[in-house]
C-alpha cells in the first residue's frame, strides 16, 4: 500500500505543530475544572459532537464534504481504526487525569509521542539523522529530570494513582495507532475530512453511555470550561491533522514533546491568579533544566536535516 507523502511546506507543518502544543499544553487545566460538575462520558460526547458539528458546517460552506469515491479509496477500516482508538485516547486520558493529576497526566501521555514516531519509522521509513538522534537522547534525559518530582511520587504513589497511571499509558498507545492510522488516511483524503469522520464517529460511539440533560444544570464557569474544551478539540487536531500533510509524522511528534512544558507553565499562572480552580505544582532547579533540555532536543528533532 503506497504510503503518504508530506508537502515539503515545513515551516508551515512546525507553526502548526507548535499551535497544536499550546492547545494541548492547556486542555488538562480546562478538563479538570469541567470534571467537576461532568462525568467523563457526557464531557467527551461533547467534545466530539460539538467539533463534529462546526467543521460539518464549514466544510459544507466551502462545499468540501468527503466524497464516496475518495471514502471508498482511503479504505473504510483504516477509518474505523482510526476512530476507535481516538475515542479510546479521549476516554482513557480524561479517566486518568481523575484519578491522578494534570502534571503526571501529561508525563506519561508523552509516551503517544515518542511511540508515534518509532511507529512513523518503522511503518513510513522516516528517518533521523545523528545530530536528530542526539536530540532525541537530549529530549528523553530532559523529560527524566523535567519530571522527577512527579517521577518519585509515582513510584511512592497510592493504588488509585497508580491506576489511574496506567490509564494514562494505556491512553498513549491508544493514540499512537490512531495517529498513524490517520497520517495513511491522508493518501485518500484531506485532512478536515478525516477529522470530520473521526469527529463523527467518535461521537456515535459516546451516544448511548452519555447524559446530555446533565449539561443544563452547569454553572456559567463550567459551561465556558466545556465550550473550550470542545473548542480546543476542534483546532487542536485540525492544526495536528493538517501539520501531518505538509511535515514528516516523526519531527511533528517530536514537538509534541514541548506539551507538558505548556502545561506546568498554565497550571503554575492559573493557581497564582486563581488558587481554587487548580493546585500548583512546585518545579525545581532541576525540573527547569530538564525543561531546557526538552526544549533544546525537541527543536533539534524538529528542525535537524533529514537524509
Amino acid at each position: 500500500m503506497r504510503s503518504h507523502q508530506t508537502s515539503g511546506r515545513w515551516r508551515l507543518g512546525l507553526a502548526l505543530s507548535l499551535l497544536t502544543v499550546f492547545l494541548w499544553g492547556i486542555l488538562p487545566i480546562a478538563l479538570s475544572v469541567t470534571l467537576q460538575a461532568l462525568d467523563v462520558y457526557t464531557l467527551t460526547w461533547f467534545r466530539f459532537l460539538i467539533s463534529f458539528g462546526l467543521l460539518a458546517i464549514y466544510l459544507a460552506s466551502r462545499q468540501q464534504l468527503p466524497q464516496l469515491q475518495k471514502l471508498r479509496s482511503a479504505g473504510l477500516g483504516l477509518v474505523v481504526v482510526a476512530t476507535v482508538f481516538l475515542g479510546i485516547n479521549y476516554l482513557l486520558f480524561v479517566q486518568g487525569l481523575t484519578l491522578t493529576s494534570p502534571a503526571n497526566a501529561q508525563v506519561l501521555i508523552q509516551l503517544a509521542p515518542v511511540l508515534f514516531g518509532i511507529g512513523a519509522i518503522a511503518f513510513f521509513k522516516e528517518r533521523f539523522n545523528r545530530y536528530q538522534s542526539i536530540g532525541l537522547s537530549t529530549l528523553v534525559l530532559g523529560l527524566v529530570l523535567f519530571f522527577n518530582e512527579q517521577l518519585q511520587s509515582l513510584l511512592t504513589a497510592n493504588s488509585t494513582y497508580l491506576i489511574g497511571s496506567g490509564i494514562l499509558v494505556l491512553a498513549a498507545a491508544a493514540w499512537a495507532v490512531y495517529a498513524l492510522a490517520q497520517k495513511q488516511l491522508l493518501r485518500s483524503l484531506s485532512s478536515a475530512n478525516v477529522m470530520l469522520l473521526i469527529y463523527g464517529g467518535c461521537a456515535l460511539l459516546f451516544t448511548p453511555v452519555a447524559t446530555p440533560s446533565t449539561i443544563l444544570t452547569l454553572s456559567l464557569l463550567h459551561w465556558g470550561t466545556l465550550l473550550f474544551c470542545g473548542l480546543n478539540t476542534l483546532i487542536a487536531y485540525g492544526a495536528f491533522a493538517e501539520a501531518l500533510e505538509h511535515w514528516e509524522a516523526s519531527r511533528v511528534s517530536a514537538v509534541l514533546a514541548l506539551t507538558p512544558v505548556v502545561t506546568l507553565a498554565s497550571v503554575e499562572i492559573v493557581s497564582s491568579l486563581l488558587p481554587k480552580w487548580i493546585a500548583s505544582e512546585q518545579l525545581t532547579l532541576l525540573g527547569l533544566i530538564g525543561a531546557i533540555l526538552v526544549v533544546s532536543g525537541s527543536m533539534a528533532i524538529a528542525l535537524g536535516r533529514s537524509r
